[in-house]
Formats: C-alpha cells, sequence, structure tokens
C-alpha cells in the first residue's frame, strides 16, 4: 500500500510538470504567470533527482559506502576534512555559483522565455548534473586527483598536458568575462560602486577580528559583516546624492578594469584568511538570502511574464548579442544547464572532504540541480520586465543609436513599445544616473529584481535600494568567482612553471607567488581591458568566447568521465555521458566556427578585424583614433587565434580518447583503472562527520 501511494505521488508530480512545461511550451495568449516556471522547474528537478540521478548512481556508477572516502584516508586536518554533507553541499554549491546561471539567462533571454527555459531544465539534468556527479565520483576514486591528473592517467600522458593547458586559458577567459560583466554593473553608478568597494575594507575588518581580536567568534563575526553590508548599501544612497563623493565613485569603465585588475592581484596575493576567506564567507549570506527572497517573492508577486516565448532575434539579428539561437543559445546559458568551470570543483576541494560515495549524489547532482534553478529565476526577472526596457538597457549604443529618443525609435521599430522619458524615470526611480546602454546582463537583472523584491516590500518609495541591493548581490556572486578564480589560476601558472624552474613551482615561496599572481592578473586583465574598449560592447565578444571555453571545458571533463566509465566496464551504460559529450562537441564545435570566419562582422571575429581596417582605408577613422582602432584589430584576430586554439586542443584530446577507447573495445589492450586500492571503512553506517569539527 505504501509503495502504490509513493508510485501515486511521483506520478502526480511528474504530471504537474508535465502540465506546467506544456504551458510553458504552447500558451500563445495573454502573458504567462512566472508561478509555471517555477512549478515547471521544481517538479522536473524532482523527478530527475528521484530517478536518473538515482539510475546514475546506482547502475553507472554503482556507489559503494563501504569503501574509505579519501577524506578518511588521508584526514590533515588541513586539505582532507570529513564534512557533513549538508555543509559540504553549501560549500560545494558557494564555490560553484558565479556569473553564469544570473548573467547567461539574462542575455538569452533575447531570444524569447522558452528556449533558455527549456535549456535550463533539461540541459541540467541530463549534462550538467551528470558531469558534476560523475566527475565528483572519479576524483574520490582517486584520492581526489584534479581533471588535469585524472586525464593524463586515463587518456594519455599527451591529454593530460593539453587538458592543463586549455584548463588555464579557459580560467584565463572566464574571468576576463566575470570582470566586464562587474564593470558593466557598476559603470557610472557612484551608489554601486560605493557599496561593493565597502565590501572589500568589511572583508579584511572580519578576517583580523577572527584572527587577533575574536578567533573562532564565528557568529559574531557574521552578524557584523552582515549588518556592515546591509548599512553600506543604504549609505550608498547618501553617497550617490552628495555632488563630492558622487564624483570620486563616478568611474569610467577603463578606471574600474585597473581597480578589478589591482583586486585580482590582492586576492591572490594576500593571505586567504585576512581577504579571501572572509569575504567569500561574507557573500555566501548575501547569496542565499536574495536567491530564496528572489524565489519566494516570484511565488508571493506572481509577476507576469512580457517577454514573448520566441522573438525576431532567433534568425540571428539580436541587439545584445549576434548569432542565431543554434548555437548560441546554448553558449550563452552555459553554466546554467552545464558548466566546464564546476569539474575543477568536483575534482578540486569537494572530493577532499566528502564522508561517503552516496553523498556524491546528493552533493554533485543536487547542487547543479540549485544552480539550474537560479537561472530559471534570473530568467524569470529577465522576462517579467516591459521587452523595451529589457532591450534598451543590454543593447550597445551602435546598435539602438545611442539613448533617447533615437534609441526609443529603435527599439520601437523592432515591435517593443518603448519611450525614452519611461527610461529616465525608471532611472530615477533606482537611483542610477541612466539605464540606456547597460550591457552585461547585470543592470537588466536587478531591475527585474528590484521590481519583483519592491512589490512584496516597499513598493516604489524602495525600488532604489532594492535595485542597489541586487546590484551588491551579483557582484558578490560574481567576484567570488573572481578572487578564488584568480588564486587557483595562480596555482596553475605556478604548477606549469614548475616543470621549468622547480622553486617556482613552490606554493609557499613569496617571490613566486607575486610573480604568478601577476602573470594570471595581466593574462586576464588583458581581455577585460579588451571588453571594455571594444565599440560593441564587449559581452557581444567576450561572452560568447567564454561560453565556448567553457562548454569545452565541460567536453574535456566528459571525454575523461566515458573514458573512465569504458575502462569500468559500463559499456551499457557509456550514453550517459557519452550523448552530453557528443552535443557539446558539436555545439562548440560549430560556434567556434562560426566565431573565427562568419561573414557577419558582429559574429565573426575576422570579419569584425577587417570591416575594421576597411573603415581605417577609407578614411572614415579619425585621426585621433586610429591607434585605438588597430588595437581593437589585433584583439579580434587575438580572438579567433584563441577560439582556433582552444578548439584544436580539445579536439586533439578527443583523438587521444578515441585511440584509447578503439584499444579497449578491439582488446588490443587491457584497460588500466587508476583508481586508489578498496579500502573498507571504519565507520559506522550512521556516522555524521559532526565529531571531525565540521561545524
Amino acid at each position: 500500500m505504501k509503495r502504490i501511494f509513493v508510485i501515486v505521488v511521483w506520478l502526480g508530480v511528474a504530471l504537474l510538470g508535465a502540465g506546467a512545461f506544456g504551458k510553458i511550451a504552447f500558451d500563445r495568449g495573454e502573458p504567462l504567470n512566472a508561478t509555471w516556471f517555477v512549478v515547471a522547474a521544481v517538479c522536473c528537478y524532482l523527478v530527475a533527482y528521484r530517478l536518473y540521478s538515482a539510475f546514475v548512481a546506482a547502475k553507472v556508477l554503482a556507489l559503494d559506502d563501504s569503501r574509505a572516502t579519501p577524506s578518511e584516508r588521508h584526514d590533515d586536518g588541513r586539505d582532507f576534512v570529513p564534512t557533513n554533507k549538508w555543509v559540504l553541499f553549501g560549500h560545494h554549491f558557494a564555490a560553484i555559483a558565479g556569473p553564469g546561471p544570473l548573467v547567461g539567462p539574462t542575455l538569452a533571454a533575447q531570444f524569447g522565455y522558452l528556449p533558455g527555459t527549456l535549456w535550463l531544465i533539461a540541459g541540467a539534468a541530463f549534462a550538467g548534473c551528470v558531469q558534476d556527479f560523475v566527475i565528483l565520483f572519479c576524483s574520490i576514486r582517486r584520492d581526489g586527483k584534479s581533471l588535469g591528473q585524472m586525464a593524463r592517467e586515463e587518456v594519455s600522458e599527451r591529454g593530460g598536458f593539453i587538458a592543463q593547458l586549455a584548463v588555464l586559458a579557459i580560467m584565463t577567459i572566464l574571468l576576463a568575462v566575470i570582470g566586464l560583466v562587474v564593470v558593466n554593473a557598476l559603470k557610472s553608478s557612484p551608489w554601486a560602486t560605493f557599496t561593493l568597494a565597502m565590501t572589500i575594507p568589511i572583508a579584511l575588518l572580519l578576517g583580523l577580528y577572527l584572527r587577533f581580536v575574536r578567533p573562532g567568534r564565528v557568529l559574531e563575526a557574521s552578524v557584523m559583516g552582515v549588518a556592515f553590508v546591509l548599512f553600506v548599501v543604504v549609505a550608498g544612497q547618501w553617497v550617490a546624492d552628495s555632488p563630492w563623493w558622487s564624483r570620486v565613485f563616478t568611474l569610467s569603465g577603463v578606471a574600474l578594469a585597473f581597480a578589478i585588475i589591482v583586486y585580482g592581484f590582492a586576492a591572490s596575493a594576500l593571505p586567504v584568511w585576512l581577504l579571501l576567506a572572509p569575504r567569500d564567507y561574507l557573500s555566501a549570506f548575501i547569496k542565499a538570502g536574495a536567491i530564496f527572497t528572489l524565489a519566494a517573492g516570484i511565488l508571493f508577486v506572481r509577476p507576469q511574464v512580457l517577454m514573448p516565448p520566441l522573438t525576431r532575434f532567433i534568425a540571428g539579428t539580436g541587439p545584445v548579442f549576434a548569432g542565431k539561437i543554434f548555437p548560441f543559445c546554448f553558449i550563452t546559458i552555459a553554466c546554467g544547464a552545464i558548466s566546464g568551470f564546476h569539474s575543477l570543483i568536483s575534482s578540486g576541494t569537494t572530493p577532499k572532504m566528502i564522508l561517503r560515495e552516496s553523498h556524491a549524489r546528493f552533493i554533485g547532482y543536487g547542487a547543479m540541480l540549485l544552480e539550474s534553478f537560479v537561472g530559471v529565476m534570473a530568467m524569470v526577472a529577465a522576462c517579467a520586465m516591459p521587452p523595451g526596457i529589457y532591450f534598451a538597457i543590454n543593447s550597445p549604443p551602435s546598435i539602438v543609436g545611442g539613448a533617447g529618443d533615437a534609441a526609443a525609435a529603435t527599439i520601437s521599430g523592432w515591435g517593443y513599445p518603448l519611450q525614452a522619458q519611461t527610461m529616465t524615470d525608471l532611472a530615477h526611480k533606482v537611483g542610477e544616473l541612466t539605464l540606456w546602454n547597460r550591457a552585461g546582463g547585470a543592470p537588466s537583472l536587478a531591475v527585474g529584481m528590484a521590481q519583483i523584491f519592491s512589490s512584496t516590500i516597499g513598493g516604489e518609495r524602495l525600488l532604489s535600494i532594492w535595485y542597489h541591493f541586487a546590484i551588491m548581490f551579483e557582484a558578490l556572486f560574481i567576484l567570488t568567482v573572481l578572487d578564488a578564480g584568480t588564486r587557483v589560476g595562480r596555482f596553475m601558472v605556478q604548477d606549469l612553471g614548475g616543470r621549468v624552474w622547480k622553486p617556482f613551482g613552490r606554493t609557499g615561496w613569496m617571490p613566486g607567488i607575486l610573480l604568478s599572481s601577476a602573470i594570471i592578473v595581466a593574462l586576464w586583465g588583458y581581455f577585460l581591458y579588451q571588453g571594455v574598449v571594444d565599440r560593441l560592447g564587449g559581452i557581444n565578444s567576450l561572452w560568447p568566447l567564454f561560453g565556448i571555453s567553457n562548454q569545452l571545458l565541460a567536453a574535456v571533463a566528459l571525454v575523461v568521465a566515458t573514458t573512465i566509465l569504458m575502462k569500468m566496464g559500463r559499456l551499457r551504460w557509456i550514453w550517459v555521458t557519452l550523448l552530453p559529450m557528443a552535443w557539446l562537441v558539436v555545439i562548440t564545435m560549430t560556434a567556434s566556427y562560426q566565431k573565427i570566419f562568419d561573414a557577419n562582422p558582429r559574429i565573426g571575429f575576422l570579419a569584425y578585424a577587417h570591416a575594421l581596417a576597411a573603415q581605417i582605408a577609407n578614411g572614415k577613422i579619425p585621426v585621433e583614433k586610429i591607434a585605438e582602432t588597430h588595437r581593437l584589430i589585433f584583439n579580434q584576430r587575438l580572438d579567433a587565434a584563441v577560439t582556433g586554439v582552444l578548439a584544436a586542443m580539445i579536439l586533439v584530446l578527443i583523438v587521444e580518447a578515441l585511440a584509447q577507447w578503439y584499444s579497449i573495445l578491439s582488446r588490443r589492450k587491457g584497460p588500466v583503472l587508476h583508481e586508489s586500492p578498496y579500502v573498507a571503512t571504519r565507520w559506522a553506517a550512521n556516522f555524521s562527520g559532526a565529531a571531525h569539527g565540521d561545524d
């Protein structure tokens, strides 16, 4: 009887999710209520976790809780630390949650709400969650080894070296785009700039407080830190209203770029307890609070989704970024559905802290479902505002003809009515000088979030407070990845440099720390500067490059996962990783080819460089801007070269893997699996990890 009841309940959940999905996909009447998106996502996530993740855990991976994990066998209280699964879930989610699930869906909303929402949910369930889960399992079985180390052992020595180089290159692009999103969010906004800037001394204060004043008093420091952050959000309005202070914190894009570069160097070189740890810990509270408040706000306010399911821009003429719905919707959504960056976390700190193999399902598969849900909420927030306002905020001036009446006329001509006065009034309500041409996704998402929040508490009177809280939340969300990613990038540079000169590889040697920090910051800082000065707004070129890089890294992870499953003798279930890997290879190779060779200057890097060169030759560029234009031409050609090299590196890795697969399938040589030897766990079945200081 109980079994029948459980079956009926899950059948009801599945039917409810299918009905909500049908409503989203086929409704063409009045504006759709956002509640349908929440219902469809939650029901699909529940079914996917209950059925598909259980299938992967039992049949594909055969998780074994009798086997001791690395945290038990190598417990050192520093890197290998047995950790309660709920605590580790929070750590893992905080580490993987970056700009992708916020910015990607917001930008992809230019195609309409339907394609992005479908990919966010289906892509996460069948690709992103599987990648995170399987790579976490593989790393657990190999004493917490990194993705590059697993590629070197399981695919080939050459393939592993290529994977390491590809990861460093992809990390460079990732950090540059993260910085660009922050620059576009803070540009010409003294309120937002002040608020975010103040989180740095607050973090330093917390670090010193916990280190020297009240060691171990985490709760005290947490309450104090959150109180300070909320205070500076409100104080930002006083700064914006002050003629002198507003001038101090009204920075250009280039000035902000250099400020972020300096911050990245400091975050990489300073002791982790002084800046990185307290700042990330502080941002975790803001992340969790904002995410769950937004979800509650959507359910309470039940806003209408005003963006159509499909827009006229699916053919590739979009103002936010150019390119057809295939492949650019998929590489734009990026992290909300599948993220190669997650594989670095799933083969980084998390496998060294997990208690039991069975926890990999909850942490690996479950945390990615939560990130996908963040992406769905971001899509709702972006699509709940009038489309005319969305395009006014996200379109660069070169596309819409500047700002004001000219831009309003252009956007209205696309079929999305807009009055210039509407943008002026909205900017005044949120406390900004202007909202025109704020490309990057973050400002428009903040407007959408603020409208939902203010409809719940405070009305229009608190719209400006909510807007700048949302900007601060997004920037904290994003900078958490930038500072941690820069530090990880520094380790990669030291590891590669240590092959040439061994002292450089010592992570405790201060000259090596400073030099490697400078190298990684210079690498991503160059691409950041390039995006800031780009006439098309930077996002048009850098976000697709980020999406391609990120998805190529996911393809690397799935190649490694497929190879390991094949060596484990799981040929019957090899499609679980092989199909998403093949799909990603098709998407990324198509996008790479189009970004390099497409004849449209808004899509192809080389076409844009050729168009700029032609303008110089025809005398259409003012003399004082010729040097800048030559830099843009060089940068476009560099982007094309980077894209081509990354794609070629992944293809070489795939060829190496295919040779390995052929040897296994043809039985020319027996598969050699580099798993750690089986060691039986000494822990009781109900062990929670609480005794190991997880709190």
